[in-house]
This record gives structure tokens, sequence and C-alpha cells, in this order.
């Protein structure tokens, strides 16, 4: 009977120890996070060691996907979006759940990558190289992503119509069409610079019509006197010019001495 209780003794301190163990390991990997703890447990063998070993594998299996996808987050965080997460591990596949978490990791990895691939070139084409008129195209996005992909195609789209018409109008002006004005609907720095031009655009058709009506009055219809009214210095000009065309066309000229 001696030999019975302190065998029973023996296997009762054991599964004891077990417990402790198990208990200290899920408490130190599950709640404190030190991923690297293992369960140990002296002088153990046979089932005993076994079990412990199993309990090891087991949190070998949970821990590594873990550690996989903190990896890949922290690039991600630090603006890699190279990195993938494996799936696999020592060679042998993952399945079930981790597997669903590592697919939906490299699809959004994938996501990001083609939205912030895409920013930039349209970003580029329009800032850089003066290209109007690209759109960003991500494919398969959805929410936020989508959100924000539909914005910089928004913001792209506004530039274009805005510096295609104000481009349209001083081309005009530039081939002596005075007829074109800046329509565009804009806010903001861009809103005054379309009112510049624009009234700009009024004061030298409203210079050239005056130019055109004087120059018509003295050289056409022999009307002398006219005045050009153009608000801005442009007028100065126009008096000027026509003050000393009435100055010449009314003072008489010098009678020549004949010679005997």
């Amino acid at each position: 009977m001696g030999d019975v209780a302190k065998a029973f003794n023996q296997l009762a301190e054991r599964r004891e120890g077990l417990t402790r163990e198990l208990g200290r390991v899920s408490k130190v990997i599950g709640r404190e996070g030190r991923m690297t703890e293992r369960a140990s447990m002296r002088g153990a063998k046979g089932s005993w060691a076994e079990s412990v070993e199993s309990v090891n594998a087991m949190i070998e299996d949970l821990v590594r996907p873990t550690i996989e996808v903190a990896r890949v987050l922290d690039a991600v965080a630090d603006g890699d979006l190279s990195q993938k997460m494996s799936l696999t591990i020592e060679g042998r596949p993952v399945r079930g759940e981790f597997r669903r978490i590592g697919t939906t990791v490299n699809a959004m990895l994938d996501q990001l990558s083609s939205f912030a691939a895409e920013v930039t070139r349209v970003a580029r084409e329009v800032g850089t190289e003066g290209v109007l008129g690209g759109q960003a195209r991500v494919r398969g996005v959805s929410g936020i992503w989508r959100e924000l992909t539909d914005n910089v195609n928004f913001m792209a789209n506004n530039l274009t119509t805005q510096v295609r018409n104000i481009a349209e109008v001083t081309t005009a002006v530039a081939n002596g069409d005075l007829s074109k004005k800046i329509t565009v609907d804009v806010k903001g720095e861009v809103r005054e610079l379309k009112n510049t031009i624009n009234t700009m655009v009024d004061q030298l058709r409203s210079f050239a019509d005056e130019v055109t009506r004087v120059a018509r009055e003295v050289g056409t219809e022999g009307k002398l006197g006219g005045q050009a009214t153009v608000k801005g210095d442009a007028s100065d000009l126009v008096l000027i010019r026509s003050s000393r065309s009435r100055r010449r066309a009314r003072s008489p000229r010098s009678p020549t001495r004949s010679t005997r």
C-alpha cells in the first residue's frame, strides 16, 4: 500500500505541476504578449514529456502566424507595401482561420499598393509632367478605398477642367479673339485668378473697341476731336495719339518762299 500511495502522490504532483505550468504559460503569452515563453516541466518523462511538447507545439503554431501578421503590419505602418504574409510555415501551408487572415492581409496589401501607385501616377502626371485628364483606376476597391479613389479623380478632373478653360481663354486672347471668358465654376484663389483674367479680357476688348472707333473717326470719317473712353492706363495712350493727330490736322502749313 505504501508504494501505491507514493505513486499516487507523484502522479498528483505531476498533474498539479502541469496545471500550474499551463496556467503560467497561458498568462504570459495570452495576457502579457510574451510570445517566446514555452511550457517546461522538470523531470518529465513519457506521456508527461509528450504532453508538454504537444502544448509547446500548439503554442508555436498559434504564435508564428501572429508574429507574421505583426511583421507585415509593422512594414505597412513604416510605408513599406512590398511585404506579404507567408502562407506557409516551415514548408507547411497554414490552414483554416490563419489562412483566411493571411489571405485577407495580402489582399489588403495589394489594394493599398495599387491605390498608392495610382495616386502617385496621377499626381506626377498632373503636378509634375503637366499631363491633364489622368484618372486613378484601382480594381476591386470598395468602402473607404473607393471613396479615396473617387476623391482623387474628382480633384484631378477639377484641375483639368479649370486649367484647360484658362488655357483656352488666354490662347484666344493671344490669337486676337477677345470674345472668350472663363466660365468654369471655381472657388478660392482659382476664383480670384478667373476674375482677374475675365477683367483683363473685358478691358482689352473695351480698349480695342475704343481704339478702333477713334481710328475710324479720325482716319476714315475725318472726324477730329474724338476721345477714347477706356478705364485705366490704356486710355491715356489713346488720348495722346488722338490729340497729336488733331493738332497735326488743324495746324496751317507754312508758305514756301519762291526763289526768283
